[in-house]
């Protein structure tokens, strides 16, 4: 039997709909390099997804490669529990200097998840240490995703993804997110809406929250819903004001994906915490990490008869060849000019988002930097989806491999997130291939 014979007889994909993987011929992909991934055939493939949006400086880079090959030749991996490794001391440090102002301390794990999940306990636990029982309640924005472990499904607000977990989860405040196409209004009239809701339930529930949770400037899995400007300054404003944490979950928004390192600076944030996963080894190993300011580490600094411990640890947390790969791709950041070579490229996509926002079956694109969403509409006037039945966008996302590109939507959402590192004429081909496939699939 061959691999896709053996994949459909043993495994289970994430987030599949697996009756229709087993009647479809599966893409097993062998060998990657650069921004091309080769399947088992030979066939050549853009990554225009970055691998889930993880994957920065392409497939098979020599200095990642090489530092992971030398961490190996040391020790692969050894507890933080009771132990401490050079890598994860050396990257730590690295973290907190790039990260944005005032964060301090980190906390190892293997994925955005798990950094998500952290976070809520952190905030939670930071509360009680400090003897404010009452402070147990989170806020959160609708649409928003935060991983899938119980916690950090709590506080996403995306119902194809999360509402059959309700009965597991603990109550959530949802608040609209502010994106214009959504409520038919004004970038400055949806920021204030939905900022007037947060005040509101934070007056309503003066000293019950414990922390607001948010995507910086963009909701990825949503569909790349890009907030208005000033929108953040506006939630962290309100968390000071309230004597709130804020949470500032850049998994995805991180590591250059904005066009900035973080999203955070860009509006001049310094969340309380600060939860990193995705891009943090430039998409090579899981590792993933939550930083949090010194005033919420102090609070779990305390004598050990006092029980503020924070009692949370993963086996691999703080891994060496993940710590290894993720300092080998801050250093790829610096030499490669990485962040300084961005904007070329965010005004490729730019250009091409113009060219297509008005065919009708567009109903709206968005972009953040190197984040990129075109959403397919039956009928643009009257804002009319297509029936799910149909799935426009797989079917789109399908076309896209005779043409050489990968590409996962978000239903009837093509999402476009190549890794940071592809060159100009690579992603002129993508971006040329998602146009004639939008308009040859979409045309029935």
């Amino acid at each position: 039997m061959d691999l896709a014979g053996l994949d459909k007889k043993y495994l289970w994909h994430p987030f599949t709909p697996m009756r229709q993987w087993l009647e479809s011929e599966p893409l097993v992909i062998e060998r990657g390099r650069g921004v091309y991934l080769y399947d088992s055939r030979g066939r050549r493939y853009i990554d225009g997804v970055s691998s889930l949006w993880c994957n920065v400086h392409g497939h098979g880079h020599e200095h990642i490669n090489a530092a992971i090959k030398k961490q190996l030749g040391k020790i692969a991996h050894s507890t933080l529990l009771g132990l401490s490794s050079g890598p994860s001391i050396e990257l730590a440090e690295k973290l907190v200097e790039i990260a944005p102002a005032g964060l301090s301390r980190v906390f190892y794990s293997d994925c955005g998840a798990a950094a998500v999940e952290i976070a809520i306990k952190i905030a939670f636990q930071y509360w009680r240490n400090l003897g404010q029982k009452p402070r147990q309640r989170f806020m959160a924005l609708k649409q928003s995703y935060h991983g899938d472990t119980i916690g950090s499904v709590s506080v996403g607000g995306i119902k194809t993804f999360h509402e059959i977990y309700e009965p597991l989860t603990f109550e959530v405040a949802f608040c609209d997110n502010p994106h214009p196409y959504r409520f038919d209004g004004d970038a400055e009239e949806c920021k204030q809406h939905c900022l007037g809701q947060m005040e509101k339930l934070l007056q309503q529930h003066a000293g019950e929250f414990a922390a607001i949770i948010v995507e910086p400037l963009v909701q990825g899995a949503a569909g790349i819903i890009v907030h208005p400007a000033g929108f953040l300054k506006g939630v962290e404003r309100l968390a000071r004001q309230y004597d709130v944490l804020l949470i500032a979950d850049e998994v995805a928004t991180g590591f250059g994906r904005t066009g900035t390192m973080f999203a955070c600076p860009q509006e001049e944030v310094s969340p309380d915490i600060l939860c990193l996963g995705k891009g943090l080894t430039g998409g090579y190993l899981p590792l993933a990490a939550t930083l949090v300011n010194e005033k919420i580490f102090e609070a779990f600094c305390r004598e050990p008869w006092q029980d503020t411990t924070f009692y949370h640890g993963h086996t691999y947390t703080g891994n060496a060849l993940g710590c290894a790969a993720a300092l080998a791709s801050l250093e790829v950041f610096e030499k490669e000019n990485t962040l300084q070579l961005l904007p070329d490229k965010i005004k490729c996509i730019e250009r091409f988002l113009r060219g297509i926002r008005d065919l009708p079956y567009v109903g709206d694109v968005r972009q953040k930097g190197m984040m990129a969403a075109v959403e397919l509409v039956e009928n643009k006037t009257r804002k009319k989806s297509f029936d799910s039945a149909e799935r426009i966008g797989a079917k789109l996302c399908q076309s896209l491999r005779a043409r050489g590109v990968i590409l996962r939507p978000l239903g009837d959402i093509i999402v476009i997130m190549p890794p940071l590192a592809i060159k100009q004429e690579e992603l002129e081909e993508l971006l040329s291939a998602v146009g004639e496939s939008i308009e040859k699939t979409c045309r029935h």
